[in-house]
């Protein structure tokens, strides 16, 4: 992903109580690392 533990370690931490908002180029970037896609839907 191209950055240090303690960023991914923010990025999950806010993932996980809503505090937070990343880019959708950070979380791309997330996926990515992870062996996963990201689908954005907008209803």
């Amino acid at each position: 992903m191209g950055t240090q533990p303690p960023a991914v370690a923010r990025l999950e931490r806010s993932l996980a109580t809503g505090k937070h908002s990343p880019s959708v180029a950070t979380l791309r970037k997330y996926v990515k690392a992870c062996g996963k896609r990201l689908v954005l839907k907008v209803a």
